[in-house]
C-alpha cells in the first residue's frame, strides 16, 4: 500500500497538503486543473522536494526522507528525457547501469524491455529517428528496466494525439498488470482514465479533494469538479 499522510510541501507562493492512500497494485489517474498541486505532489513522491511534515510509507517502508535513487518510484515525463546521442537500446540500459557497462544478462532484460513495448526491432535507432509515440515507448522501457514496485508518468502523453495517447495508456494499463506494480499517472483528459484506472485521484488547490473510482469522480456534484470538467 502507498500512504500519503498529512504531506506538506511548501514554495513561497504555494503550499501542498496531501493525504490519501492507494493498495498495491493500484492504477491511479491524478487528475486537476492546472496549477492544483499535481506536479508538487509527484515531486514529493520522487523526492525532488522533500515535505516539511508528514509521511510517505509503501509497503511499510517509510521513504519520506529518502533519496530520489533510493525510493521505490521511477518516474516518467512528459519530455522523457532520451539522450540523443544514444540508442534506444541505450537509453533503456540508462536504467539499469547509468555507465552503459552491463553484463549480457543486463542487455538481455534491456532488449526485453524493448520488444515488451513493442519495439524489439528499433534498438539501434537513435531517438530523432523515431516517432513521438516511439520515443515514449523507449522511456517506459527504462522505466521498466528499473524494476520499481511504483510508477509515477507527469502527464507523459499530453503532447500526443488523441488515438496515440490513448494507446500509450492502454500500454501502461497493459504492463501495469503484468508486472503488478502501482502506477499514478497524471493526466490533461480525465475520461481517458474510464475502463483503465482504477482509481481517480483529483488534486486541486494543493489538495486531494477526491480518491475514487473514476466513474464516481467524475459524476461527482462537487463544484471544484464541476467546473473542472466544464459542466
Amino acid at each position: 500500500m502507498l500512504r500519503v499522510d498529512k504531506i506538506e510541501v511548501n514554495y513561497p507562493d504555494f503550499v501542498g497538503h496531501y493525504d490519501f492512500t492507494l493498495a498495491r497494485g493500484t492504477m491511479a489517474a491524478l487528475v486537476g486543473p492546472s496549477g492544483g498541486g499535481k506536479t508538487t505532489l509527484f515531486h514529493a513522491l520522487a523526492g525532488f522536494e522533500l515535505p516539511t511534515s508528514g509521511t510517505m510509507v509503501f509497503d511499510g517502508i517509510d521513504f519520506t526522507y529518502a533519496a530520489p535513487a533510493e525510493r521505490p518510484s521511477a518516474m516518467l515525463f512528459q519530455d522523457h528525457n532520451l539522450l540523443p546521442h544514444l540508442t534506444a537500446r541505450q537509453n533503456v540500459a540508462l536504467g539499469i547501469e547509468p555507465n552503459l557497462r552491463l553484463s549480457p544478462e543486463q542487455w538481455a532484460i534491456a532488449d526485453e524491455a524493448l520488444h515488451r513495448v513493442g519495439l524489439g526491432a528499433f534498438g539501434e535507432r537513435l531517438p530523432q529517428a523515431l516517432s513521438g509515440g516511439q520515443r515514449q515507448r523507449v522511456a517506459i522501457a527504462r522505466a521498466l528496466v528499473r524494476a520499481k514496485p511504483l510508477l509515477l508518468l507527469d502527464e507523459p502523453f499530453g503532447a500526443l494525439d488523441p488515438g496515440l495517447r490513448k494507446e500509450m495508456i492502454a500500454l501502461v494499463a497493459s504492463l501495469q498488470r503484468e508486472r503488478g506494480f502501482t502506477v499514478i499517472m497524471s493526466l490533461h483528459t480525465p475520461h481517458d482514465a474510464i475502463g483503465v484506472a482504477d482509481r481517480m485521484v483529483f488534486v486541486a488547490d494543493g489538495s486531494v479533494q477526491m480518491n475514487d473510482a473514476p466513474e464516481r469522480v467524475l459524476a461527482s456534484d462537487a463544484p471544484m469538479i464541476r467546473q473542472f470538467l466544464g459542466r
